[in-house]
């Protein structure tokens, strides 16, 4: 980083030093035109050299600025290209209709105020494209491949070749040149037909993306405009229309703005991910029901590499069953034994056995690049749970950065997936060997705690106390998580209605369901609909799930969540000193199991305050019964609230548990009770 630093620093230095000293000699050689009789000093090619510099140096500095921009949050790039260069046309305007005003109102003609003008928005045209350019860039390049990576470099190569154009004065209109200029158009018409990060905008985002795109179009107008009108006055004693790096700059820049409006609109009113990631989604769905349809394990590592190849496009893999500590490989693509005995070896030299590890430079480390091999990027992610290991997956890219967080997020989230259908095919097997009874509710049970996390991320800008009992061996209860990004979590929490195996059968492909719809970062509303949906398709009609998501955003201080039939959330404001009941409509997840689901959904956004709790719980906490039969009760629960606030989260938990508890009597548990307690910190500056 500390490079990157200095880089940095080197390129404003000489890009503000070299278009200082443009200005100069422009400026010079303006007033040495009202002078023809003086004498002045020529220095052939000097201004191409200041012009070349200032623009390598510019571009430069942008591309290292650039690869910071990482994620998938695309608005965010938009918004960064606009504020920060876009705008510099309207700038460039206002500039020269100050110009225009200034000279109109004094009467008087200024050579030199019309080249600095001029030469400022030239500084201004630069900074834009070069911000544009690798901006988009970092779009192009998403979910690259190795042919598209060559293409753009050579794109770029080709392009910085120009400027020798520009160093020996040629001309770039001439009969030579146009050819090669039509030849980079089609090469930019290409470049510009990969926008598979469009695909990923939700509706709102590509609404405001139409509205940022445009903006940019209309940047790249004003500059074209500006500088053409310029072109023919005969004033100016130097014409940049004439360097021909810009023209392909701006021509690639204006074409790639124009095809990411033209599909972002077209593409508005389509679904975007979830048809994109369907096929995950079924994939995580079949590895939920592999027991109930009977499968084996042989299948399931079948679909699991299957799975796993189509959703990090790998160019090789391969996967290693461990039967008796000793690996056996029993799945290939595009590679060879002898190749993979080499990869093995040097990982057991650097200890890296049986772990989750990713290295997405392989050409960087000495001993990767020592074993000539074609491949770039490897993952490896260990099928393994607490007491066994089943097995290893390696895949391989061609391509460097070949693996990004989504695709790592959703490849552990099939490998969780699998671990878990494995341990129950497994526990399946051995209950057919046992009393049937017992054997069940011994694999109910240990499906359902291998369903929730015994604890979450830990964070300071909030905190969380959990409880988890279920009144019987198995439960209906259950609650997970999911880091959506640095800075936001997703929470939720459920009772499946029934007992026994089948509501802990449900409840594994309910968590398969959430891993897999919320890969997608998908707004709660919408995961419910989904979620609906997909559980309609596979569950019993008597049955149906009970569940609140919630969406907690340090950045912004709030949180977002959807109810379907769930409890009320209970909440204490600590602006307002207000404890209170979030009452919001919602339906359990398979009871309407048509489209109409869609109208019994709602969605709330609330911005939550340093000090705020949050209480998330099940019926059984409420609805917790007396000796004599009386009710817990939400007014009990609300006053305990009140009286706790103040305290730490384990502490508001442990003082509702102790209360509930003493309320009902000792071993008097008539429901399984699971409660959340969330408490929400300042928010960090120094992140």
């Amino acid at each position: 980083m500390l490079y990157k630093t200095n880089a940095k620093s080197l390129f404003i230095t000489t890009a503000l030093i070299s278009w200082a000293l443009l200005l100069l000699n422009v400026l010079l050689t303006a007033e040495a035109m009202e002078e023809p009789e003086s004498s002045r000093l020529v220095l052939p090619y000097i201004n191409n050299i200041l012009i070349i510099v200032f623009i390598v140096s510019v571009f430069l500095f942008q591309r290292i600025s650039a690869e910071n921009l990482k994620g998938i949050d695309f608005i965010s790039y938009l918004w960064n290209l606009f504020s920060k260069a876009g705008v510099a046309a309207y700038v460039s305007v206002a500039l020269f209709l100050g110009y225009r005003l200034a000279t109109s109102y004094s009467n008087i003609d200024s050579p030199l105020l019309l080249h600095f003008v001029y030469q400022i928005n030239f500084g201004l045209l630069v900074v834009f494209l070069a911000k544009a350019f690798y901006i988009w860039r970092q779009l192009l390049l998403y979910h690259k491949n190795k042919f598209l990576q060559i293409a753009w470099d050579w794109f770029e190569l080709l392009v910085f070749g120009t400027l020798l154009l520009t160093l020996l004065n040629f001309n770039y209109t001439s009969y030579i040149f146009l050819p090669l200029l039509a030849l980079l158009t089609f090469y930019i018409l290409f470049l510009c037909t990969n926008l598979k990060w469009v695909a990923y905008l939700s509706f709102n985002n590509k609404s405001r993306s139409l509205v940022l795109l445009g903006a940019i179009l209309l940047s790249c107008y004003i500059f074209t405009r500006f500088f053409y009108q310029m072109a023919d006055s005969p004033e100016l004693v130097i014409d940049y229309t004439n360097v021909g790096f810009l023209l392909l700059a701006m021509l690639f820049v204006g074409l790639y703005t124009c095809a990411a409006f033209l599909v972002s609109l077209f593409s508005l009113p389509t679904s975007s991910v979830f048809e994109q990631k369907s096929e995950d989604l079924l994939n995580f769905q079949r590895l939920s029901q592999s027991i109930q349809q009977g499968q084996s394990e042989v299948q399931v590592y079948d679909m699991l590499f299957g799975s796993t190849i189509k959703a990090s496009d790998a160019s090789a893999a391969w996967f290693e069953l461990i039967r008796n500590s000793e690996p056996q490989v029993t799945h290939l693509l595009s590679i060879n034994a002898e190749q993979i005995t080499r990869i093995r070896h040097l990982l057991l030299a650097y200890n890296i056995q049986n772990i989750d590890y990713i290295n997405n430079n392989l050409d960087r480390n000495p001993g990767f690049r020592d074993l000539t091999l074609p491949w770039k990027s490897l993952i490896i992610l260990p099928i393994k749970s607490k007491k066994h290991i089943f097995g290893v997956l390696y895949l391989l890219k061609d391509i460097e950065q070949g693996f990004d967080r989504e695709t790592v997020n959703v490849l552990r989230t099939f490998t969780s997936q699998t671990i878990l259908t494995i341990e129950n095919l497994r526990l399946v097997s051995e209950s057919l060997h046992n009393e049937r009874y017992k054997e069940e509710l011994k694999i109910a049970t240990q499906v359902q705690e291998s369903l929730i996390p015994k604890t979450f991320p830990t964070d300071s800008w909030f905190e969380v106390a959990t409880h988890a009992v279920a009144a019987r061996e198995v439960g209906g209860d259950f609650y997970d998580f999911l880091q959506l990004s640095e800075s936001r979590i997703a929470i939720i929490i459920g009772d499946v209605s029934g007992k026994g195996i089948s509501a802990a059968f449900h409840m594994a492909q309910m968590k398969g369901i959430f891993h897999g719809l919320m890969q997608q970062d998908m707004p709660p509303s919408e995961f419910m609909k989904q979620a609906n949906s997909a559980l309609s398709r596979c569950i019993e009609k008597t049955s149906f799930i009970t569940s609140s998501l919630y969406i907690i955003d340090y950045r912004m201080q709030g949180f977002v969540f959807a109810r379907a039939g769930h409890c009320h959330t209970l909440y204490y404001n600590s602006m307002m000193d207000d404890v209170f009941y979030f009452q919001t409509e919602g339906l359990g997840l398979g009871i309407i199991r048509d489209k109409s689901y869609n109208n019994h959904v709602r969605e709330m956004y609330y911005d939550y305050n340093p000090g705020d709790v949050m209480v998330i719980y099940t019926d059984g906490i409420v609805e917790a019964r007396s000796p004599a039969n009386d009710e817990y009760g939400e007014e009990r629960l609300k006053y305990m609230l009140t009286q706790t606030y103040h305290l730490e989260a384990e502490d508001i938990k442990c003082a509702i548990i102790n209360d509930v508890e003493d309320f009902t009597g000792p071993e008097n548990l008539y429901d399984d009770q699971t409660l959340l307690v969330i408490k929400f910190k300042p928010l960090q500056t120094n992140d």
